[in-house]
């Protein structure tokens, strides 16, 4: 079996992972999470929070930008952490996108240690959600 190297330097970027937000999206994440938040499912109790409508859940970013990571390393590699701070709402009919950059790279023993600069936009650039990730990368 052939390793693919990855070539990587600083400030080299992620493929943008983009999703469609709203109630269906949700749902889905409500049910596998037994996450059934009222401000997360309902207009009514969105807007009693202080926000337009019922918004999505800050954990379903979270797993964004997980999935952004994972889908870019493959087999090649395992992540080792995933932070994030909600900074704004993810409301309905908003277009996501997880986007990152490479921080830092070190040598660490038996694998390459990568951090990146991870944020979510919306569709206007607005930084929803900024964040860090490391990934071992296999020799």
């Amino acid at each position: 079996m052939t390793d693919t190297v990855f070539t990587l330097s600083i400030n080299d970027e992620l493929p943008p992972f983009i999703r469609e937000t709203g109630l269906a999206n949700w749902n889905r994440f409500a049910a596998v999470n037994n996450e059934f938040i009222d401000i997360h499912m309902d207009d009514d109790a969105g807007r009693a929070a202080g926000y337009d409508s019922a918004f999505g859940m800050g954990n379903l970013l979270w797993s964004y930008m997980h999935s952004s990571l994972r889908q870019w390393l493959g087999s090649r590699g395992r992540i080792l952490a995933v932070s994030c701070q909600f900074r704004g709402p993810n409301t309905k009919g908003m277009t996501l996108t997880v986007r990152g950059s490479v921080s830092s790279i070190r040598e660490v023993d038996d694998h390459r240690e990568v951090t990146f600069d991870l944020w979510i936009e919306d569709q206007h650039g607005n930084k929803l959600t900024p964040g860090n990730a490391t990934v071992a990368l296999n020799h």
